[in-house]
């Protein structure tokens, strides 16, 4: 895999913690045609790019020259350039033909008192949560936080957003699940068992939010059907219990009321979407569902505010769910391991986690953008 281009991926928030735009690092080893390469992967993509909000497109570090430039850009898309590369030649001649064809630009690694090349015009600054930034031209977006706690500090000193995963940090969690997200257990270990559809029927009237919420989330793009869902028996007809089983789960994913809570929301289903995607071909169909419901599931001791072992205490989920979520083992838990892994710009270690599961970067860089535009169709904000 020397020759393997991999997309790691974190959110974009802004002050308020609702995510505003996605971070794509396009992690490659360096050569004379790194960006050329790079290129043409991003166009391989295409058809898979998540357009619904704007893309911020790094390198992982390598300088960008002209070889980006066979890059068919797509307009929500704003390409990183990294401080250490201005005194490049050939970045700096790049900036200026990205500038000239009107492709946005985002300077990566701003401190102050920074020399900017003449005429650039970065309509956002990404710098490290400790750095000073005084003076910066474009919008300041911290990186590198290590809690939601550095975030406050960062949004008093004037920074207008974040990026990472700093979101996922610090939480401590509850003793038990409150009442609503108790009764959602209640709901999904019914469905799971089988019950009559005028029992579970039942117990969604208790909760007429989540009736509507489920519809929304069968009905939208992502889900794919030609025809739309308009009751749960309907739902039932259409879809059946197993695949039923996997859209309540979204339920339980989407409950948390913390400020926070779209973004962890959307981080669980893209890691859902995602394992699913990788796993085409290479487990059972029928065990693609309880690979999304692995990963929609990583985050819910974050996202409910428990243990993860309470979390899981009261659900009848498969062994091969349960071990991958609270011990690491099975056979799931290799694309648990991925799906992490690709959230984080280390080159070595997702590409190891590729390797593991023989898996080519092409269809890991595929399932990643896939995951990305289904969770986003769900308008979970």
């Amino acid at each position: 895999m020397s020759q393997s281009i991999l997309i790691s991926r974190e959110p974009v928030l802004n002050r308020g913690r609702a995510i505003t735009a996605t971070r794509l690092t396009i992690q490659a080893e360096a050569g004379a045609v790194a960006c050329a390469r790079i290129a043409a992967e991003l166009n391989r993509l295409a058809e898979a790019w998540p357009a619904s909000r704007t893309v911020f497109v790094g390198l992982g570090g390598l300088a960008p020259d002209a070889g980006l430039l066979d890059w068919q850009v797509p307009q929500n898309a704003m390409i990183e350039i990294p401080a250490a590369a201005l005194d490049n030649p050939a970045t700096l001649d790049l900036l200026q033909q990205l500038q000239q064809a009107g492709v946005p630009v985002c300077l990566d690694g701003f401190s102050a008192g920074m020399a900017l090349p003449a005429g650039s015009d970065f309509r956002f600054m990404l710098a490290d949560a400790t750095t000073n930034t005084a003076g910066a031209p474009g919008l300041l977006l911290a990186k590198n936080l290590v809690d939601n706690a550095q975030f406050d500090a960062c949004m008093q000193k004037g920074f207008g957003g974040a990026t990472g995963w700093f979101f996922l940090k610090g939480v401590t969690p509850a003793k038990k699940l409150n009442p609503g997200q108790a009764q959602t257990i209640r709901l999904l270990n019914l469905v799971r068992a089988n019950a009559d559809v005028k029992e579970i029927e039942a117990a969604l009237k208790q909760d007429v939010a989540l009736s509507v919420k489920l519809l929304r989330y069968i009905n939208s793009a992502g889900f794919g059907l030609t025809v739309e869902i308009q009751s749960f028996r309907h739902a039932v007809t259409m879809l059946g219990y197993d695949k039923l089983n996997k859209w309540l789960s979204l339920l339980l994913v989407t409950s948390s009321k913390d400020a926070a809570a779209p973004a962890l929301m959307q981080a669980a289903i893209a890691r859902g979407r995602f394992m699913e995607l990788a796993a085409q071909g290479y487990v059972d169909k029928n065990e693609l569902d309880n690979l999304f419901i692995t990963g929609a599931f990583s985050l819910l001791d974050i996202l409910l505010g428990v243990l993860m072992e309470t979390a899981l205490a009261d659900m009848h989920l498969p062994d091969t769910i349960n071990d991958a979520l609270i011990s690491g083992s099975g056979p799931y838990a290799p694309f648990l391991a991925l799906a992490q892994a690709g959230e984080q710009a280390d080159y070595a270690r997702f590409s190891a986690k590729a390797a593991e599961l023989q898996l080519s970067t092409e269809t890991v860089n595929q399932a990643q953008l896939e995951a990305l535009v289904f969770a986003d169709s769900l308008q979970l904000s």
